[in-house]
């Protein structure tokens, strides 16, 4: 079976288009992605690829041998997925990204149950608020928020959650609470990663341009200028919950609420996707509570 040594390493340099990405994808190094190529060149006796310090590209024998080998991998790839769905229990390591602050509020605690559900299990989760090239750093699936970027990737529904426009009860002994949108522009606000407030008037989303003295990219932050009496902020339920319960913060405007904010779980489209990470969106769709 030595013929077989090097053809996925090949096939995944000439998908993605470099050995890291190659290496990421098959969750090797990329030393041995190289060697592996090396090999298979070799047993071949023709080049594969061209490699410059800044590029690889496939030869036209490359190309050629890519457009065959591929669709015999991916034979190879659906016999062991239908052989692997036929376990009773599912097995091997799920990698996948999540929202920092979301991700260790409600997706960690998710996956540990899920990975006490199912032993078989291992589970490598990157919580980064950067939108990471799944097919790039070699993930099974991300979590991501609000609008999706048209892409070739799958997407799944798992919940929504609220937006909620909120200031503190010293902030208000000292400013008028706004009775519509044009008024926030006369308070001071709290402004996050993103430039525009959403609302939804007359069954429409709305966006509102917004500026301020403060600017955190985390949500934590936020939470804690608005406790301070800093200003008004707009942030999901998870932030602002238990304060509002409290009493700590006051909401504003709710009838202009955005209450369709979406959390997705989304996937490269494979033809079949491995039953280990349909399980899991599954079950993070099940057990994500909506109005986050």
């Amino acid at each position: 079976m030595k013929y077989l040594e090097g053809i996925a390493e090949f096939c995944a340099v000439a998908d993605v288009g470099n050995f890291t990405g190659a290496a990421n994808k098959l969750d090797t190094s990329v030393a041995q992605i190289s060697r592996k190529v090396a090999s298979l060149e070799k047993l071949l006796g023709v080049k594969l690829l061209q490699r410059t310090t800044r590029s690889v590209s496939l030869t036209e024998a490359g190309t050629q041998y890519f457009q065959q080998a591929m669709p015999a991998l991916k034979a190879l790839e659906d016999a062991q997925l239908a052989v692997s769905a036929l376990q009773a229990s599912p097995q091997g390591l799920i990698k996948l990204t999540a929202p920092v602050a979301f991700g260790e509020a409600f997706i960690a605690p998710l996956l540990n149950t899920f990975m006490q559900k199912y032993a078989g299990i291992s589970v490598q989760c990157t919580f980064s608020n950067e939108k990471l090239d799944i097919v790039e750093q070699g993930l099974d699936l991300a979590i991501r928020i609000g609008k999706l970027e048209d892409s070739t990737l799958v997407a799944k529904k798992l919940a929504t959650r609220h937006l909620f426009v909120c200031g503190s009860r010293d902030y208000f002994s000292q400013h008028s609470m706004p009775k519509s949108l044009q008024e926030l522009k006369e308070h001071t606000l709290l402004v996050g990663s993103q430039p525009n407030w959403r609302f939804v008037v007359n069954k429409e989303v709305q966006t509102l341009p917004v500026q301020g003295r403060v600017r955190y990219n985390s949500g934590n932050a936020l939470c804690s200028a608005a406790l301070a009496g800093l200003g008004l902020t707009q942030l999901p339920g998870f932030y602002v919950r238990e304060a509002l319960a409290r009493g700590e913060l006051i909401e504003v405007l709710p009838e202009y609420k955005d209450k369709q904010e979406a959390i997705w779980a989304v996937f490269p489209s494979n033809r079949n996707v491995a039953p280990k990470i349909r399980l899991l969106v599954d079950f993070l769709a099940q057990n994500i509570m909506d109005d986050r």
